[in-house]
């Protein structure tokens, strides 16, 4: 009697377990983990080429273009190249901590994605976490436990001090990054529609706060297909514009890219924490870079740009047909994609652009610009809302105001930040100015005063009786 028992007990368990398998839910799991993994996967191969045709077109150069048509394969034989390179592993080095690292640096980026749904029905079940918000943030804190292992491991002085640079860089940054999307949560609260005050964290909530039933022509076919879900003057955007540049900027920092790019400084550490690094390894964490580009470029599209909102989607998902939302959740993925692409090339743009900024810039300018920044922000939310709130004026008064104030406050930001970079520059130059004048006065010694600001050096001319150190 009891094996019989028991026997029934394991066919229900595989009757259901058939069942969970050939069901829409496990089949739609399945689905979104391959998307996601080969997202990530492909989306590096994606940006480096895209990187390199578009730092040619913006330094005035080619770019690849042997491999393939335009070079479009140079990324594909640059994968097959890493596939076959020699794995080499330095002497002395923590062979445990070095092996596991690139992994460590990796799996946070691919971890991320749990939470980020790319379309109405494309997203793993985490997409329904009420606290995604928090789940993004700790996982984006977790990449330098691997920078730290990586360079720790290495036994080598220069990829030490690149990952304790990256240590530093990051921690010092996580704060005004998470100060900035507070903004965005506080106008959750304050939008909730059952006026309880109670905003929320998760992902896809706060995208859907960006989706506004107020839209001209509603009931007509052709402005409902246009505007149902998709209503760009409700997003987060328009409001808060400060914090969506500050959490780009803190992106910029996370992910080590320029002007950020310090943990791997050729002129002074090699390659910094990758110095050691050769083979499939270095390229996990190349990928895990370019992983982290995405998912900041996807935070930020979901929380400020109205994710994957756009002409067509809710209309077509929303006829309840499996051939309309098909192309519904297609129109969707194609929405959500071109956002965050278009925010990866302003990550090309600014290194493209920009020098690398100096230590002390790089910690200064997080706790002396940004993290007092992002304070403002939320006390100016906060009390903007309950001296409106006292007024009993309505939340579209509210948002317009604090949208204003936002917008003066990011041209503010602009100006400080502009008076700060030549402030810094001018005292780091001070020494090597003195130090000119000084010499100039040597040369010229008839000249009872030299110019403040010397003119471009001529070509060295040794003169009679001046030695050619001096002159240098």
């Amino acid at each position: 009697m009891h094996s019989m028992f028991v026997l029934g007990d394991v066919g229900s368990f595989f009757t259901g377990l058939g069942h969970g398998i050939i069901s829409w839910q496990f089949l739609q799991f399945v689905v979104a983990f391959l998307s996601f993994f080969g997202f990530v996967l492909t989306s590096a191969t994606i940006l480096v080429l895209a990187e390199r045709k578009v730092m040619g077109w913006m330094q005035d150069r080619l770019g690849p273009y042997h491999t393939g048509p335009w070079g479009s394969l140079q990324t594909v034989a640059d994968v097959l190249k890493l596939l076959l390179k020699e794995d080499i592993h330095a002497g002395n080095t923590d062979k445990g901590l070095f092996l596991f690292a690139p992994a460590v640096f990796l799996a946070p980026a691919i971890a991320a994605f749990a939470v980020l749904p790319f379309s109405p029905y494309v997203g793993l079940p985490g997409t329904a976490l009420a606290t995604g918000i928090i789940y993004l943030v700790a996982m984006s804190s977790l990449d330098v436990v691997g920078v730290v292992m990586a360079g720790w491991a290495s036994n080598n002085k220069y990829s030490l001090i690149g990952g304790l640079r990256s240590a530093a860089q990051m921690i010092s940054y996580e704060l005004p990054l998470v100060l900035a999307l507070i903004g965005v949560v506080m106008l959750t609260s304050i939008l909730d529609p059952h006026g309880s005050g109670v905003g929320t964290i998760s992902v896809k909530g706060l995208m859907e706060f960006q989706m506004s039933s107020l839209y001209p022509g509603k009931g007509i076919g052709f402005w409902d297909f246009i505007f149902k879900g998709f209503t760009p003057w409700a997003w987060f955007f328009l409001v808060q514009p400060l914090m969506i540049i500050i959490y780009y900027i803190c992106g910029l920092a996370e992910t080590n890219r320029a002007p950020f790019d310090l943990p791997e400084a050729e002129s002074e550490l090699v390659a910094g924490y990758l110095t050691e690094y050769s083979g499939m390894r270095w390229a996990m964490f190349f990928l895990g870079e370019y992983g982290n580009m995405t998912v900041v470029s996807a935070i930020a599209t979901m929380l400020f740009l109205g994710g994957w909102s756009g002409p067509g989607v809710a209309y077509l998902t929303g006829l309840h047909s499996l051939g309309w939302g098909f192309l519904g959740n297609i129109l969707a993925l194609g929405y959500f994609l071109g956002k965050i692409y278009g925010l990866c090339f302003v990550f090309i743009w600014v290194r493209s652009t920009l020098p690398r900024l100096r230590s002390d810039q790089l910690m200064q300018f997080a706790w002396l610009i940004l993290i007092p920044v992002t304070l403002a922000n939320i006390l100016i939310t906060g009390a903007l809302y309950l001296i409106l709130n006292a007024l009993h004026i309505n939340n579209t008064i509210f948002l317009i105001v604090l949208g204003v104030i936002n917008w003066l406050m990011m041209f503010g930001f602009f100006w400080i930040v502009g008076k700060a970079t030549v402030a810094t520059t001018r005292r780091a130059q001070a020494p090597a100015i003195r130090a000119r004048q000084r010499s100039i006065a040597l040369e010229l010694p008839g000249r009872a005063s030299a110019p403040q600001l010397p003119a471009p050096a001529s070509p060295l001319v040794e003169q009679p009786g001046v030695a050619s150190g001096v002159q240098q």
